[in-house]
């Protein structure tokens, strides 16, 4: 019991700590080796198809169409092209007649991964970019991105996620802010060792010949498509001078909806993704998917209530070490319950933020699990309500 106890603890203290701190050294070592030497020539303007998926966004259409058209890009390279399958308000209509501004719809909700299928039927450049509806990028953003596909070895490129808040957000603002940035950094070292495991929506490129149609089904349509890129032997980018700002969700309920939803889609990506787990292929690769993506989204969420079960058991034992890390974990998980109790009654204290938001992030793979075998998660679109700035 005392063994299995330690092995669960240093496996939950790897997934979310430990991977950081072997990345770090890592890097460190192949900086010391000479490193990846990327030079890049300040002419390189491919042509490039800007994609937005946008459904029921007539709140905020016309801002996004506006900084998409403020880009720092030549206008006849880049091609801006909003794609609103299923919408049910204005959104389509705002965009029509917009100078600059191209529009695909049709009534069917089919999801986000249809709809990106779709659009690409209409892509011709060879380079795609997609990009939220909800999110503003920075001027330079696709200057940023596409200066990486001068090397061959690149299949895709993405952008950083920037969640804007402010003093008076909720704590699941704040503990999503605080968990992206960390997220971020990760994947700037992921990067430098070899490829980023997974994109994210919110900003992100590819080599439009190495796209291929995901299943309709499909949860998380940009991680799976680009690590299938990774698959075929591509590196994938990060690019933090690219990036994409939202704000967070609106309040913890809105918060957990996103959570469940990636957790459902982890396990669903999972299940479709088994050839990244054969080290033999890449080993690189598999280490890096493992490390930052399974263990997370899988094992350590369930080791966890085991670990607090083996405390409980060894503490009556009457062995002072058990007692003392059986205290740590009721003390860690009642300021979550705390911060929980307190965010309903609209009192926010910032240490409760991190215990607060890790027990959601953990509750949500458990539903997302049982979403992903019951087949309950919709791949649809559902407009995410996002907090105000």
């Amino acid at each position: 019991m005392e063994v299995l106890f330690w092995l669960l603890i240093a496996l939950v203290f790897y997934t979310y700590v430990g991977y950081g701190i072997l990345l770090f050294f890592l890097v460190r070592i192949k900086r010391l080796l000479g490193g990846d030497k990327f030079k890049f020539d300040p002419a390189f303007e491919p042509d490039v198809t800007l994609v937005i998926p946008s459904y029921n966004e007539e709140s905020i259409i016309l801002k996004k169409a506006e900084n998409s058209l403020a880009l720092d890009y030549p206008r006849e390279k880049l091609r801006i092209l909003f794609i609103t399958d299923g919408s049910t308000d204005n959104t389509p209509n705002l965009l029509r007649g917009l100078e600059g501004i191209e529009v695909l719809h049709e009534d069917r909700r089919a999801g986000k991964s249809a709809a990106e299928n779709r659009a690409m039927t209409y892509v011709k450049s060879p380079i795609v970019v997609f990009c939220d509806a909800n999110t503003m990028l920075n001027k330079e953003s696709i200057r940023e991105l596409v200066k990486y596909y001068q090397y061959p070895q690149i299949g895709g490129v993405s952008g950083e996620k920037r969640v804007m808040s402010k003093e008076a957000d909720t704590a699941s603002a704040a503990g999503e802010g605080m968990y992206w940035k960390y997220e971020s950094t990760l994947k700037k070292w992921d990067f430098e060792l070899y490829s980023i495991v997974g994109a994210a929506g919110e900003l992100v490129s590819f080599r439009s010949n190495l796209m291929t149609d995901l299943e309709e089904d499909t949860i998380l349509d940009d991680f799976m498509q680009s690590l299938r890129i990774c698959e075929k032997g591509y590196r994938f980018a990060y690019e933090p001078k690219a990036y994409a700002m939202e704000t967070a969700s609106e309040d913890v309920k809105e918060e957990l909806k996103r959570k469940i939803r990636i957790a459902a889609g982890g396990w669903q990506s999972m299940s479709r993704l088994t050839g990244l787990l054969n080290p033999f292929k890449n080993f690189t690769l598999s280490f890096q998917y493992v490390s930052h993506r399974v263990l997370r989204w899988s094992v350590s969420a369930f080791a966890l209530p085991l670990i607090f079960l083996l405390n409980v058991w060894l503490s009556y034992q009457e062995n002072l070490t058990y007692q003392f890390i059986l205290v740590l974990q009721l003390l860690f998980y009642g300021m979550g319950i705390l911060g929980w109790s307190l965010e309903n009654r609209q009192i926010r204290i910032k240490i409760l933020f991190i215990p607060y938001y890790f027990i959601i992030m953990n509750y949500a793979v458990f539903v997302g699990f049982f979403r992903w075998v019951n087949k309950t998660q919709k791949s649809t679109w559902e407009r995410a309500k996002r907090a105000e700035v």
